[in-house]
């Protein structure tokens, strides 16, 4: 008896657990679906469908009327003549320029963006009477009824179609901003799609974070130029004399570590080459050197290390002994 009680107790746990679940999940598919971007990407979507189904309809339909109104032009003309010939352009000329404006149109639509001149639907309405009278005129002028009803309706339907085209983009967009309106009205903290979003408040830093950290030094020295390694003589001349370059390039390390940068042509003479090698050689060596290392901060490091000064002038004493 107690066993059977406890069964149907959890089973109905079970199921309001279960409840719970579906009813938490319809909630955030609830406030997803809601929510103004989604909104926004869903109406674009739809949007992107009017438009190309609108764009089809209205060039078929021009299409259809380009045949009419060339036979309307082409009147008393001879087949393959000229003027049969310019007839053709006759429909292209007025359907061009509605496009045209339905192009625009489609633009200043979405943005809610009004004709205030009326230009825009004096040319629209100026275009489909054109093209209307071009392609019925022969079938007043015979009394064709049935004539009258095909050649009224591709003309009229483009004309519903870009008269109706502005309005969907506009309530498209308005329905856009109605979301974004409900949004902001049910939680005023979240962000707007209309004003751009702030950067969030600096974190303020408490005092004693930092307390015992130093003030910046603004003044700090310029960096100590690292110890160039001397190049690897070869194998054979590792025990022989000194060669010119060797010389020269003693000879440039203690001008630089004392601040100074020696021309080619001294390095030249203490090699005892040609001068146009020693600036070649010159060349080279620069490259070597720190591009964020100036004059004043060589100086200040030379005079700052003292085992660098002791190294400069055993380097002069030997290049001494070994001119002597």
């Amino acid at each position: 008896m107690s066993t059977g009680l406890v069964a149907a107790g959890n089973a109905r746990t079970a199921r309001v657990d279960k409840l719970r679940e579906s009813a938490a999940s319809a909630s955030q598919v609830r406030a997803l679906s809601t929510h103004p971007d989604v909104v926004a990407l869903r109406v674009e979507s739809v949007r992107t469908q009017v438009d190309r189904c609108m764009w089809v309809g209205i060039v078929l339909g021009l299409a259809f009327t380009m045949v009419n109104v060339q036979a309307f032009a082409a009147q008393g003309g001879v087949l393959w003549s000229l003027p049969w010939f310019a007839a053709w352009l006759l429909d292209p000329m007025v359907s061009l320029v509605l496009i045209a404006v339905l192009r625009a149109e489609q633009v200043t639509a979405r943005y809610q963006v009004s004709d205030h001149t009326r230009w825009i639907s004096r040319t629209k309405r100026f275009a489909f009477a054109a093209t209307y009278a071009m392609n019925t005129w022969s079938s007043f002028l015979h009394r064709d009824v049935a004539g009258m009803v095909l050649h009224s309706v591709p003309p009229l339907l483009v004309f519903c179609a870009a008269e109706t085209a502005p309005v969907l983009r506009d309530r498209l967009t308005e329905a856009v901003l109605r979301a974004e309106r409900t949004a902001a009205e049910a939680n005023p903290a979240a962000p707007s799609l209309t004003e751009p979003a702030t950067a969030p408040a600096p974190t303020p830093v408490l005092e004693s974070e930092h307390a015992g950290d130093a003030a910046p030094d603004t003044t700090a020295p310029a960096r100590k130029r690292t110890a160039r390694k001397a190049p690897a003589r070869p194998a054979g001349k590792r025990s022989g004399k000194a060669t010119g370059k060797d010389k020269a390039r003693a000879h440039w390390d203690a001008e630089i570590v004392a601040g100074r940068e020696p021309s080619g042509g001294e390095l030249a003479r203490v090699a005892g080459v040609d001068p146009s090698l020693g600036r070649r050689w010159l060349r080279d060596w620069k490259t070597e050197i720190p591009t964020d290392q100036d004059a004043t901060g060589i100086t200040a490091a030379a005079t700052t290390e003292t085992p660098q000064t002791d190294s400069t002038d055993d380097l002069s004493r030997e290049m001494e002994e070994e001119a002597a």
